[in-house]
Parts: C-alpha cells; sequence; structure tokens
C-alpha cells in the first residue's frame, strides 16, 4: 500500500483520462477506426440475426479485446517514439511484437464472427 486514501474526485479524474485515451485513439490511429467498422458491422448483424446471449457474450468480448490490444500497441508506439526517432533495432521488435498482438486478437474475432455468423448467413441462402 502505498498510504493514498480513496477518492471520488481521483477516480473521476482517472475516468477522464481513460476517455481520453479512447478518443485519441479513434482520432490519431487509423486501425482502429477500421476495428470500430468491423464492431458495428459485428452488432448490426447480431442484432439483425438475432444470436444468442451466449454469442452476444462471444462478440462483445472479442470487440473489447481487439480495441484494448489497439490501445495498448498504441500507447507502445506513442512511447517507443518518444523514446527514440532513430532507427532501433529493439524499438522495431518491441513494435513489430505489439502490431502482432493486435494481429493476433482481430484474427480471433474474425474467427468467432465467421463461427457465430457464416451459418446463419448461408441458411438465408435458399
Amino acid at each position: 500500500m502505498n498510504g493514498e486514501h480513496f477518492s471520488i474526485r481521483k477516480r473521476i479524474k482517472s475516468f477522464k483520462y481513460a476517455w481520453s485515451g479512447l478518443v485519441l485513439l479513434i482520432k490519431e490511429e487509423h486501425n482502429s477506426r477500421i476495428h470500430l467498422v468491423a464492431a458495428s458491422i459485428a452488432v448490426c448483424l447480431g442484432i439483425i440475426l438475432k444470436i444468442s446471449f451466449q454469442e452476444w457474450i462471444a462478440i462483445t468480448f472479442s470487440i473489447g479485446l481487439v480495441i484494448s490490444l489497439e490501445l495498448i500497441n498504441s500507447a507502445i508506439e506513442n512511447l517507443s517514439d518518444f523514446v527514440t526517432q532513430d532507427e532501433s533495432v529493439f524499438i522495431k521488435k518491441t513494435k513489430d511484437l505489439a502490431a502482432g498482438g493486435v494481429l493476433v486478437g482481430a484474427g480471433t474475432a474474425l474467427i468467432i464472427g465467421a463461427i457465430i455468423f457464416l451459418p446463419k448467413l448461408l441458411n438465408l441462402i435458399p
């Protein structure tokens, strides 16, 4: 424990900082907009196709996972750029690893979406 007392004011400030991070992600990171479009399509398809409660859990978790990974990746990229603008194998490796994490998360979300939506969409074909 650091001896700091709980403060509602500090908790509210922390939510403001977190919200600011989400706004920055959408404004500054092009890939985040692609993920948000994909998430919107998944939500619309879920509503139209009336997916189950369990399927909503999987879709919601997938969306949260990808956006969270994109936030972490962006934070790592920004910190890396702050540390140095010079070519560095260590910075490149760090950025590549973080980007790989987003790729794995997005790929997993795509597979989950395909498992949920493809059978329902194929059933619509006469």
